[in-house]
Parts: C-alpha cells; structure tokens; sequence
C-alpha cells in the first residue's frame, strides 16, 4: 500500500493533479522497488510560502519550484512493527511549475509530474550535490518518466 497525503494552500489544486501524481508516484515506487507500506505527503504552495519555507528551512530566502524533507535521513530504521515506511514530506510551488512549464515548452501536468518525481527520488536519498549525483539522480528521474509516458513533448 502506498498512502500520499494531499494538501493545498492554494486552493488552485484540480482532482486531475492528485490522481496524476498518485498514479506517477506509486508507478516510481514500483520501479524503485519498495515493496513494503510506504507514506509521505505532498503539499502545495504559492511562490510567498515556499520562500518562507526556503528562507527558514534553507537559509535561501528565494523562491524555489520544490522542497523535500525527507525524514529517512537521521532516523535509524525501526523493525518489528507492522507501520508504513514515512519517506517525507514534498511541497511544490504550483506558480513555479505553471511557469516552468511555459518555458520549456511542455504541459503544466509534465512539470508537477517531474517536480513530484524529483521530491520523490530526493526522499529516497537521491541527490545532486555534485555532478556525479547529479547525472544519477536526473537519469533515473528521466528513466521514470519516459517508462511512464511522461515525456516532454
């Protein structure tokens, strides 16, 4: 089971984008294989909130397209218990991606699924810190979506 709990603060948000990016990210979890319960969340903002949240998270007091917290990171694995994996949590920035989206010349629903896919992978550990991870990272995000059909035209 994978759960991904949704949150607007835009109030901007359609259906079509939930169910897009719950099919998307459940579709990663399989290529990635997590095979077990899996959750995280996945909020979305207008360009004020995710500066704040750059600002105080970051240290970056700049509009961004999308945050990840991941809560793997400095938390050791509990066995045992029969409770879903929590991977994070992701905030997209909705104006961002319509933006994005525009410029290279792609549909709006193309981004949020990169901006989603990229959370995502982010929360699985995945970096780009220096080119290495970069070209690692931005292959398996392009292998996702081209195995799903999300492409860029």
């Amino acid at each position: 089971m994978f759960t991904i709990d949704f949150s607007d603060h835009t109030e901007l948000v359609k259906d079509e984008w939930y169910t897009q990016i719950d099919k998307l990210l459940t579709f990663a979890k399989e290529q990635e294989k997590i095979e077990e319960e899996a959750e995280l969340s996945i909020t979305f903002v207008d360009k004020a909130e995710i500066q704040e949240i750059n600002k105080m998270y970051r240290d970056k007091d700049k509009v961004t397209d999308v945050i990840s917290f991941a809560l793997e990171e400095d938390e050791p694995e509990i066995t045992g218990l029969d409770m879903p994996r929590v991977l994070g949590d992701i905030i997209i920035c909705t104006d961002v991606a319509q933006e994005q989206a525009e410029t290279y010349g792609h549909s709006f629903e193309r981004e949020l699924g990169f901006l989603a896919l990229h959370g995502f992978l982010h929360l699985l550990g995945y970096d780009h810190m220096d080119k290495q991870e970069e070209t690692q990272m931005f292959g398996r995000q392009d292998q996702i979506l081209d195995a799903y059909g999300l492409t860029r035209e």
